[in-house]
C-alpha cells in the first residue's frame, strides 16, 4: 500500500518576502498522521493556524493567498508544489511572518530543504481523489479539466504576446524525480512595466533578477538567462501543482491547462471538489510508477475509502 508522510525532523527556509522586502523565514515540522498540511504564524500570539485547503483561499491575483480572521499568508505555491510532489500529506509550515521566503523565484529551496528532512511513514494508507469522469472548469478563453488516468499527469500551455514567450506547452506525469528535474528551478517571471507598477503600491519590493525572470518589451533582462528554454510555462505547471494541493488530496487524472493562472486554478478546485459524482476517495495498493509508459498500463488496484 502507499503510506500517508511526513518529514523526519525540523527544517528551515530563510529568506525575504517577495512583496514586503522584508526577512521571512519558514520552519517545517513533522506531523501526526492525519493532520493535513497547516501554516501556522509563530509570531502571533496564541500560534493560529490554518489548514492549507480550498476553503482557506481569500485571493489569487499575482499569487494564491490564505487567509483566516486572525492572519493572511501570501505566495504559497511554490512551497505546496514541493510538499505535493514529495507526497508529503501531514506537515506543520511555521512562519515568521505574512509572507513566506520567494527564495530564487522556484519551489527548489523548498523541495530542496524537505528532502535534507528526508521522509517518515506512518502505518495508515494514503487516500487520493481518482477521477471517474471528466471535471471542466473555465474563465473566458482560460480553462482547466481533468480526465480520468492511471497517474497524475499534467499538460499545460501558456500564451503570452511577447517574443520570448508566445506559446509554450509542457505535458508530463508527475512524480518527485520529474518534478525536481523539470519543475522545481523554473522561477516566477514578470515584466518590468508591471513590476515597476506594482512597486509604486508598495508591492514587489523584495522581487529582483536574483528571484525572477524579467523582461522589457522585446527581451530577458536577466544576465544569466533562462534555466530551460520553455521556463515560462514550467514554472505556471510548478504553480498549479501547488494550487491543487488545496484539494485536500493528492489526484489521480489527467489535469490539461490552458492560459490558467491562481484565479483559474482555484475556481478548478472548487469545481472539481464540488463534483462528487465525477471522483471517488480511494486507496492505492502500490505506488504510482515513475515511468509514464508503466503507469498507463499499472493496475491501480483500488480500495475505496
Amino acid at each position: 500500500m502507499v503510506y500517508q508522510k511526513t518529514i523526519q525532523k525540523t527544517v528551515c527556509v530563510e529568506g525575504v518576502g517577495l512583496h514586503t522586502g522584508k526577512p521571512a523565514s519558514i520552519t517545517f515540522k513533522p506531523a501526526p498522521e492525519g493532520t493535513g498540511v497547516y501554516i501556522i504564524r509563530s509570531d502571533i500570539a496564541g500560534l493560529p493556524a490554518l489548514k492549507a485547503q480550498s476553503r482557506n483561499v481569500r485571493a489569487t491575483q499575482m499569487a494564491t493567498v490564505l487567509g483566516s480572521d486572525l492572519f493572511m499568508v501570501s505566495t504559497v505555491e511554490h512551497c505546496m508544489a514541493a510538499v505535493a510532489a514529495l507526497q508529503i500529506d501531514n506537515l506543520f509550515i511555521e512562519l515568521s511572518g505574512p509572507e513566506l521566503p520567494i527564495g530564487d523565484g522556484s519551489a527548489h529551496c523548498f523541495f530542496e530543504a524537505l528532502q535534507t528532512a528526508g521522509i517518515h511513514e506512518y502505518e495508515g494508507f494514503r487516500k487520493y481523489i481518482y477521477i471517474t469522469q471528466p471535471i471542466y472548469f473555465s474563465q473566458g478563453d482560460k480553462h482547466a479539466y481533468v480526465l480520468p488516468y492511471n497517474s497524475f499527469k499534467l499538460t499545460c500551455t501558456i500564451e503570452f504576446p511577447h517574443p520570448k514567450i508566445g506559446k509554450q506547452k509542457i505535458e508530463l506525469d508527475v512524480n518527485s524525480y520529474t518534478f525536481e528535474r523539470e519543475l522545481s528551478k523554473a522561477r516566477t517571471f514578470g515584466f518590468l512595466k508591471d513590476v515597476e507598477a506594482l512597486k509604486v503600491r508598495g508591492l514587489a519590493l523584495g522581487g529582483s533578477l536574483d528571484n525572477a525572470v524579467v523582461l522589457d518589451d522585446h527581451d530577458i533582462l536577466n544576465p544569466s538567462g533562462l534555466r530551460y528554454p520553455d521556463e515560462f510555462v514550467r514554472h505556471k505547471a510548478m504553480d498549479a501543482i501547488g494550487d491543487m494541493l488545496m484539494l485536500g488530496y493528492p489526484l489521480i487524472g489527467h489535469v490539461v491547462l490552458h492560459k490558467a493562472g491562481h484565479d483559474v486554478m482555484h475556481g478548478f478546485v472548487e469545481r472539481v471538489t464540488s463534483s462528487v459524482d465525477s471522483y471517488r476517495i480511494i486507496e492505492l495498493a502500490q505506488p504510482l510508477s515513475y515511468s509514464s509508459t508503466v503507469s498507463q498500463n499499472l493496475s491501480l488496484a483500488p480500495r475505496f475509502a
